[in-house]
């Protein structure tokens, strides 16, 4: 029988570490075989992909489950003997709705891999198949039965054997070496796992080995990867002896239980830039973490951050929507945590996933949210459709000003002197009148900016001159000046000259500042020191800001 494994990616760089797990335990298996999508491809073309087997196995999450229904129900139309298998964390919870589809026949819950190699086995006869829903003769059945699967199986077993090398350079792999969580988070499904099973560590080593040597940036999909300390510092000793140039490795981790001894060990022997920490701040709201069983110190937190910042590239999370957390507590996270000044802060609303507590809860804080994936937050006790509304503004604004570092300068000056939210929903706001987020061009956010800060703030002249410096810096080759204009040509001559720049090989802008750049720089001190500052354009590399000679 002709079975096809496969899944619809979010984008083309990502791989799915499921699929190829369940193909490698199961090769054997004759007319077994694998192949990914994205989401962004057309349905059509994907099912008639798939239609060349006799069954399909999906792997659905939130992010593909509304196109992978499609594209099985398009597979049915072209030819209706074809069956149609469903697996994922989007189907092992509330899957009625699911299998009541006509489109699908087969449903796993939960963990796979003993569900599937027993369907693999026994089919077509899998009445006995463990936590599988199927219909027969009109019933709509389910075994469930507690199954574990024995993480010493994967001894030997790589993943990614089965892909041509040259492929993984330029996508994101994934690795795993354990399965559960210890907390128990009431938005998250991995809180209904609190089993926390580790792979065989020879054999994490030997395909984390692979992935470095032919792969490039590596994601690990630990829940709390510093859990435990000993095994902490063991994988990242082996990525330092082993990783190649240009190899990049993230973790999700838990930062208020971050050992001093790994603390130590990152500021003494980790590279700047290897790796990427994911740190779940969600909310510094304690009464909101209590609420879905979250414990969090947040001032240890900032403080182990403070330690690691200057070694590790940061991306910081926080939840809009949580129980108990209301418009006034959500702009103050937001400012707290915006001050530790991560090059990345995730922003996200409240998602509704199925199995998750916070679902189960919903009616209890006047939730009101989306029914289909991936089930976000509409309105609740705490929020209404408006604050969320401006949340968003707030959201979309940080993502194209802070998030893709285009004025971290101004912004950095906005946190000593405002309210970082208020500026971003105000700003945020004006562009939406004026532009589109999703639309626009590297001029529009600047001009935009500079436009709103001129109308709300029109003494601060540091402001403006600040987001004018950031325009300048985002480019190779000198820009066109649309902001503030430069020293006058007498000036600016005057001071090529003086400070001996070599106008014939490189380009410069002066620009009148009233501020010290170098002392705001190093600890954000504004001093009222009026001078040129030079910006030096090579056209090859990030421009060099110059100190001008006395």
């Amino acid at each position: 029988m002709r079975i096809l494994l496969t899944t619809l990616n979010a984008k083309y760089i990502h791989l799915n570490l499921a699929i190829r797990l369940l193909y490698e335990l199961n090769k054997q298996h004759e007319g077994l075989a694998w192949k990914e999508f994205t989401i962004r491809q057309k349905a059509d073309e994907i099912a008639e992909a798939c239609a060349e087997y006799e069954m399909v196995a999906f792997s659905c999450y939130i992010w593909n489950i509304t196109q992978t229904l499609m594209v099985a129900e398009k597979i049915k139309a072209i030819k209706p003997s074809i069956k149609i298998l469903l697996g994922g964390p989007e189907v092992s919870y509330e899957w009625e709705r699911v299998i009541a589809n006509d489109f699908v026949d087969y449903i796993i819950c939960g963990e796979g891999e003993i569900p599937f190699h027993e369907f693999l086995t026994h089919y077509p006869d899998v009445s006995a198949v463990p936590n599988l829903v199927y219909k027969q003769n009109g019933e709509v059945h389910f075994h469930e039965r507690s199954v574990m699967y024995d993480m010493s199986n994967f001894i030997g077993v790589n993943p990614y054997i089965n892909d041509p090398v040259e492929d993984l350079y330029n996508k994101v792999s994934y690795i795993e070496t354990s399965r559960g969580c210890p907390y128990k988070c009431g938005f998250c499904l991995a809180s209904l796992d609190n089993n926390v099973r580790y792979l065989p560590m020879a054999d994490i080593k030997n395909n984390l080995l692979y992935l470095m040597q032919h792969g490039r940036v590596i994601k690990f999909l630990d829940r709390t990867f510093n859990m435990k300390k000993d095994f902490t510092i063991d994988i990242f000793q082996f990525i330092l002896d082993h990783h190649k140039p240009g190899n990049i490795f993230q973790f999700e981790i838990t930062a208020d239980i971050l050992h001093p001894d790994i603390i130590r060990f990152i500021n003494e022997k980790v590279p700047q830039g290897l790796f990427r920490f994911e740190i779940g701040i969600q909310t510094v709201n304690q009464k909101a973490n209590l609420e879905v069983n979250r414990k969090q110190n947040f001032e240890k937190t900032k403080s182990i951050i403070a330690q690691v910042r200057d070694k590790v590239e940061l991306h910081l999370d926080l939840i809009v929507g949580l129980p108990l957390d209301y418009f006034a507590d959500i702009k103050y996270s937001f400012e707290e945590v915006f001050k530790l000044f991560a090059p990345e802060l995730q922003l996200g609303f409240l998602k509704f996933l199925k199995g998750t507590p916070v679902r189960q809860t919903s009616s209890e804080h006047g939730y009101v949210y989306d029914p289909v994936a991936p089930y976000q937050i509409i309105e609740s006790k705490y929020l209404s459709k408006e604050e969320l509304n401006k949340i968003l503004i707030v959201e979309e604004a940080l993502e194209v000003y802070w998030n893709r570092n285009r004025t971290h300068h101004t912004l950095r000056y906005i946190t000593s002197q405002y309210s970082v939210f208020d500026f971003l929903l105000g700003v945020g706001t004006y562009f939406e009148e004026h532009c589109d987020f999703h639309k626009h061009d590297l001029k529009d956010v600047y001009v935009l900016m500079y436009e709103y800060a001129v109308l709300h703030y029109p003494n601060d002249c540091v402001l403006q001159q600040l987001i004018t410096i950031d325009y300048y810096l985002q480019h190779k080759i000198k820009p066109v000046s649309v902001l503030l204009p430069e020293a006058a040509p007498a000036i600016k001559n005057h001071v090529i000259e003086k400070n001996k720049l070599n106008h014939h090989k490189n380009r410069y802008v002066i620009l009148p500042v009233s501020f010290n750049w170098k002392l705001f720089q190093q600890k954000g001190f504004l001093t009222n020191t009026a001078y040129n500052l030079i910006i030096e354009y090579n056209g090859k590399n990030t421009p060099k800001v110059l100190e001008e000679v006395s």
